[in-house]
């Protein structure tokens, strides 16, 4: 675990991203505010995920999954944010999986190419064998 408390702390660029795409243009907040909200942040984090972990453990497991942190906001009274949560989880799995396919066709598109390049190697190679073969002729020709 984190070895200070500050080491708990959220970043402040992150937090003051957040605050700032909150509350409407011309709103200022306080360096005391910022303060206070990164750390109602991470205590926050904190305690979600504890109570996530309670329920990984309820089921036998190390390894908490997005139920696990459905369920704990349910526990925490948070209901009203379950279904902004379940959208945002959804789009980020499709942002993945459009993620994940671009990648295996990229990967797809080189090995296609590196085996188009691989049969044209071929080719010159056994190009190159012919006139071998073409050369040492003329050259028993020119001997005999």
């Amino acid at each position: 675990m984190a070895e200070r408390p500050e080491d708990l702390n959220l970043p402040n660029a992150v937090i003051t991203r957040i605050i700032k795409e909150a509350l409407p243009d011309g709103v200022n907040v306080s360096k005391e505010a910022r303060r206070a909200i990164s750390q109602a942040a991470s205590v926050f984090v904190l305690y979600a995920t504890s109570c996530a972990n309670n329920f990984a453990m309820k089921a036998k497991r190390k390894t908490l999954n997005a139920g696990d942190v459905m369920s704990a906001m349910e526990e925490m009274e948070f209901e009203r944010f379950l279904q902004p949560l379940r959208e945002a989880l959804e789009a980020y799995k499709k942002g993945q999986k459009g993620k994940k396919e671009a990648s295996e066709q990229k990967r797809k598109d080189k090995e296609k190419k590196n085996g188009t390049d691989e049969n044209d190697k071929s080719r010159d190679e056994e190009e190159d064998e012919h006139m071998d073969d073409d050369n040492e002729g003329e050259e028993e020709d020119v001997e005999n």
